[in-house]
């Protein structure tokens, strides 16, 4: 009987698609839009991502202007993302928001760098965890009589090799991201 590891390879997948995500949230060198998909702030009784009630723009490298669509949002996203904590300026005109990202201090990129190794460790805990689900698969279908005991060690040697080339590529992206932070 042969084993589908299409399950477990498209949930290492998932895996690496949501620590690219959630780097993408960490902050390096230039401000971009994608630094605030994290801020949900309080907007007609629910949380919402800002980019749903606001035009968010990049103004220079370190700056981001955000423009909502209804005016009586200022505060609102305001509040929101100074409660983010992001360690950023935000000044309020007129027309909308503007945010500054102060240059990085060796002290913010090594807090930085560490918030993107959590993030990673994460990643690999959950790749465990589908590790795990998958071993407990091959022996409940050898306990049913589907495989034999060498088919099955083989098969887990299988599912080992693709949770190692997961890590790897959490490792890649991990070292990727820490490149960006150092710059």
């Amino acid at each position: 009987m042969a084993y589908d590891f299409s399950p477990l390879k498209s949930k290492i997948q998932e895996t690496e698609e949501w620590l690219a995500r959630e780097l993408s949230g960490v902050r390096t060198g230039r401000a971009t839009p994608t630094l605030l998909d994290g801020v949900k702030p309080e907007a007609y009784g629910t949380r919402t991502p800002i980019r749903e009630l606001a035009n968010v723009s990049v103004e220079d490298a370190r700056t981001l202007r955000i423009i909502p669509w209804d005016k009586e949002l200022l505060k609102v996203i305001e509040k929101g993302i100074t409660d983010a904590d992001l360690g950023i300026g935000v000044s309020t005109d007129d027309q909308g928001l503007r945010i500054s990202f102060p240059e990085l201090t060796s002290e913010r990129r090594t807090q930085l760098s560490k918030i993107a190794g959590d993030k990673t460790e994460q990643a690999k805990v959950t790749l465990r965890q589908h590790r795990t689900d998958a071993m407990k698969a091959l022996e409940a279908a050898e306990k049913a009589g589907g495989m034999g005991k060498d088919e099955v060690t083989r098969l887990k040697g299988e599912v080992q090799k693709l949770i190692d080339a997961g890590n790897e590529k959490l490792a890649e992206v991990l070292k990727k991201k820490e490149a960006e932070i150092a710059n």
